[in-house]
């Protein structure tokens, strides 16, 4: 049975840590820095980079739809009771 020397442990033990660190920095380096901190979204480090996205101004009242059908709704009411 073959002994590996303490020298041969050493080395493969500096190895393999110096090994596991880079992979930790490559994993964490990776991974953006964006986060949601109190109901707030902090940029990454490519929000200068990334694509814009543009909401076009719209209705400042965004039931408008159904306020012009329940207006139309009392209208009809009113009509009809009108008539009668």
């Amino acid at each position: 049975m073959t002994t590996i020397s303490p020298v041969w442990l050493h080395i493969h033990a500096w190895f393999r840590s110096a090994m596991c660190g880079i992979g930790l920095a490559i994993a964490l380096s990776s991974t953006g820095c964006q986060g949601v901190y109190n109901g707030q979204t902090l940029p990454s480090p490519w929000y200068i980079s990334d694509d814009i996205q543009y909401f076009p101004p719209g209705t400042e009242f965004k039931l408008a739809r159904e306020a012009a059908a329940q207006k139309a709704y009392k209208a009809d009411l009113q009509a009809a009771q009108a008539g009668q």
